[in-house]
């Protein structure tokens, strides 16, 4: 396994991770994530204007410091998790997961024979165009991290069933997405979200389940980190910004 992504992996088991959404155009502010100490972005093609070419810079910007890049792909196609993963991400962030066959698919989708079907070709960047030896890199290509989104109810009902698929590595849940499903859009600190979430945080200690989660407030990184989500995204990096020059201005 690729030393920085076994070494993710094992704080990741010992305590918490933290990085943000990215949703900018700009592959230096990336870059200057990593160097000031994020463990990972998720570079967001779901929600933001990342194309193949700006997503295939951003994923060198993230490979050139300590973080990882963490890809959330528009939905759960074979071409989106294959490309993601052929420009040599480290891992994918999939979206709107609400059930056990969904998720088997997406480790399908992602995963090289015998754990998968992904599509093989040899010739990307995260081969190394071809440079790496076939054995090695369809070794390290299936150690990518695979994280599966629940958003919803029917989420939430399927949710004892998903985490009983092998091969996803962590369980992010999406607390706006989930808000409006649970009928109090963007209210994430409302009692029927966070009880909710407190509900699935017991169940998959039990079961030795790695939860994620987003978080804008300290108060709540805090708080989730507190109960034992490891995975944690604080943020945009967009909107980190202008907060910070918000601050600015009150100097």
């Amino acid at each position: 396994m690729h030393s920085k992504l076994a070494n993710f992996k094992e704080k990741l088991q010992n305590q918490s991770v933290l990085g943000c959404f990215s949703k900018t155009t700009d592959s230096s502010l990336v870059e200057a994530m990593g160097y000031a100490g994020m463990d990972f972005v998720i570079l967001d093609m779901e929600h933001g204007p990342i194309g193949t070419e700006t997503l295939k810079h951003h994923v060198m910007a993230a490979a050139s410091t300590d973080m990882l890049g963490i890809v959330r792909v528009e939905n759960y196609s074979s071409e989106n998790i294959g490309k993601a993963l052929d420009l040599g991400a480290h891992g994918i962030q999939i979206p709107s997961v609400s059930t056990k066959e969904q998720a088997v698919e997406a480790v399908k989708r992602a995963k090289f024979f015998p754990k998968g079907e992904r599509g093989v070709c040899r010739f990307v960047k995260a081969a190394d165009y071809s440079n790496l030896p076939s054995k090695t890199y369809f070794g390290q290509a299936n150690e990518a991290l695979l994280i599966i989104q629940l958003e919803g109810k029917e989420g939430l009902a399927a949710f004892d069933q998903i985490i009983e698929v092998e091969g996803v590595d962590i369980v992010f849940i999406g607390p706006y997405d989930l808000s409006q499903s649970l009928g109090v859009p963007g209210e994430i600190q409302h009692p029927t979200v966070i009880n909710a979430m407190e509900s699935l945080i017991k169940k998959a200690k039990i079961k030795g389940i790695m939860l994620g989660t987003f978080c804008d407030t300290p108060e709540l990184l805090k708080h989730w980190r507190g109960l034992g989500i490891n995975y944690l995204s604080y943020g945009v990096d967009i909107a980190l910004f202008m907060e910070s020059l918000k601050q600015l201005r009150k100097i």
